[in-house]
């Protein structure tokens, strides 16, 4: 079917049911970021690939609500499609509430699928609604019957995150959230986010691209619980050790069975942001207590042992890193490279370092104009073909049994213009700013994030996604709650840093139709120190992979950073050295020298 004749499918359905207009997210049960292909109804009826968006519909409309990152793909994947570009101004901000409002009459009916939505997220919709008069029906799927190639859930079997990656076990894990349970005064504890679920029992799963998580639901009693997850997927030696822990299997489907079967009262637990208005009604007999996820602060502190192993992971990565621009630098003499090309070879450099799982997000290649499409993905047929002359911006990351990375460098191809270097290096100081950053205990990702843009800002200039995010460890590579962020719509800008947390710093400049820049590295949070005026916290850059001194214009850069540079240069050349052949040391000696 084409998109116009899904829409017409889809009206069709909302006609028979009364409705009015009907919303489409990214997300799945869980409120996942990435989601199975069984769950990507927003992608099919739109044609609109990436991670977020909303589509809403009506009669007479149909529109894509996403942020800056996506205008240039959203715009280009819409045409022709009938379904309208609508620009958010703020990312994730709920601006289609606001649409609905203004362009539905009262008494107007709204229908959402409620497992697609967290209870957090209806009661925003509805309070918004009711003030027009308008009504909400949040249990309606009106997709499945028109989706009729829906793919099914994934089956692909769980596995151990060995005790030797993890550095903590999950009897001890789930010791610390059941004496967190206990000073709630709850007896029940829901948890609906895959990452947690995984983190807390020491699983992970391929049931979702890039993300070794897989679809499950936890519950949580005093000295046990309950996964709700398909049985055929968990070996029966796990079986066991699960059960070991006092955690006993049940199917995936049953959850919603289970919760109706608990006594009335029962004191459960459950987190609004991320429980679904589905769950939420199921639980409506118990005595919910609403609160924040028991599990996340716990995930986002690194302990020592995978602080140990990031560090030793971003050798390998650029180590693979390494060797592909040393491929691609020797390759563009014989001939240009598709940017499809250029990631399917990271990934195969990858995969040479062992215990590598996949990429931890699609890698984005983005050369000369690409690079100005924040989440562009190469496709064979479509992309560009690379040349030695221009910018090359490429973001891209791994998964390993030891650790996640996330790494973007952009690389001038021939010699830069004046411009290009002076917007490279504006970027560059601000990267180095938030790296040199040191604060009190307390000081959040808004605080922080102004650091990453001063530079540009003293020149007219910005950019328009986050300057980072938090990521996972061989988890998701978008990772709350931290993060540095312009706005305090999101946990990214509001959490304060501690300690172990592992974040990217990326800021980036792009000009539309000309080329991006982005430097990213990923730091770990740690103490800097103790004076009379409180507890400071600094930065520890653990990303390993030279930074492009040909996009310097040195003359910019203060004494301070120009020592960072060098600093920053020389730790990289000891740590990936040993692990090169002599013409790799060669090619890594003359990215490293001092400037």
């Amino acid at each position: 079917m084409t998109i116009p004749e899904k829409l017409q499918q889809l009206r069709a359905a909302m006609a028979d049911q009364k409705i009015d207009a009907y919303l489409i997210p990214s997300a799945d049960p869980h409120q996942s970021e990435y989601v199975a292909d069984h769950w990507k109804g927003r992608q099919w009826i739109s044609g609109f690939t990436g991670s977020a968006g909303l589509v809403v519909v009506t009669a007479g409309h149909a529109g894509l609500w996403t942020d800056s990152r996506y205008f240039l793909q959203a715009e280009s994947q819409l045409a022709g499609t009938g379904i309208q570009l609508q620009k958010q101004k703020v990312p994730h901000a709920p601006e289609h509430i606001d649409w609905l409002a203004e362009n539905l009459l009262a008494g107007a009916r709204v229908g959402i699928d409620g497992r697609l939505f967290s209870i957090g997220q209806v009661r925003h919709l509805q309070r918004a609604l009711e003030r027009k008069g308008i009504q909400l029906q949040i249990d309606l799927d009106l997709l499945s019957g028109i989706w009729t190639d829906q793919p099914p859930l994934p089956p692909a079997e769980v596995f151990e995150h060995e005790l030797r990656y993890a550095g903590r076990s999950r009897g001890e894990k789930l010791r610390e959230v059941g004496q967190k349970m206990a000073t709630r005064g709850v007896d029940g504890y829901l948890i609906t986010t895959l990452d947690d679920i995984a983190w807390l029992l020491n699983l992970r799963g391929q049931d979702v691209e890039c993300n070794p998580v897989f679809y499950s639901f936890l519950f949580l009693e005093p000295g046990g619980g309950r996964l709700f997850v398909e049985e055929k997927k968990v070996p029966a030696g796990l079986r066991t050790n699960l059960q070991a822990a006092g955690i006993e299997l049940q199917a995936y489907a049953t959850v919603g069975d289970f919760l109706q079967a608990l006594p009335a009262g029962k004191k459960v637990l459950i987190d609004p942001a991320s429980a679904n208005a589905e769950i939420y009604a199921q639980l409506s007999h118990a005595a919910l207590q609403e609160g924040d996820n028991i599990v996340l602060p716990l995930k986002a502190i690194k302990n020592e042992t995978e602080i140990g192993h990031i560090r030793e992971v971003m050798v390998k990565d650029g180590v693979a890193l390494l060797k592909l621009y040393r491929w691609l630098e020797a390759t563009l003499q014989e001939r240009s490279v598709p940017e499809a090309e250029v990631a399917e070879r990271l990934d195969q450099f990858r995969r040479e370092q062992g215990d590598y799982f996949g990429e931890s997000f699609s890698a984005i290649v983005g050369y000369n104009a690409n690079g100005a499409i924040i989440h562009y993905r190469p496709e064979y047929g479509s992309c560009a073909d690379i040349r030695p002359e221009g910018i090359l911006l490429l973001d891209s990351g791994g998964q390993y049994l030891n650790g996640t990375t996330d790494i973007t460098r952009t690389t001038a191809l021939s010699p830069p213009t004046a411009e290009q270097k002076q917007h490279f290096t504006l970027v560059l100081k601000g990267h180095i700013t938030l790296a040199m950053a040191r604060f009190p205990v307390g000081v959040n990702g808004m605080q922080l994030d102004a650091f990453a843009r001063m530079h540009l800002w003293n020149a007219c200039l910005n950019f328009g996604h986050g300057t980072g995010h938090g990521v996972g460890f061989f988890l998701n590579v978008h990772e709350p709650p931290q993060g540095f962020a312009a706005s305090n719509a999101t946990s990214r800008g509001t959490t304060a840093f501690a300690p172990g947390m592992f974040t990217s710093n990326e800021p980036g400049f792009y000009l539309t139709g000309q080329y991006g820049i982005r430097i990213e590295n990923l730091v770990l949070c740690r103490e800097a120190g103790e004076t009379e005026f409180g507890k400071f916290l600094e930065f520890e850059t653990t990303t390993l992979f030279p930074i492009d001194r040909q996009l310097i214009e040195v003359s910019m850069l203060t004494t301070d950073e120009r020592q960072w540079l060098n600093d920053y240069h020389r730790e990289v050349y000891e740590r990936l050295s040993p692990q090169l052949d002599e013409r790799e040391r060669q090619w890594l000696a003359e990215r490293c020298g001092e400037i």
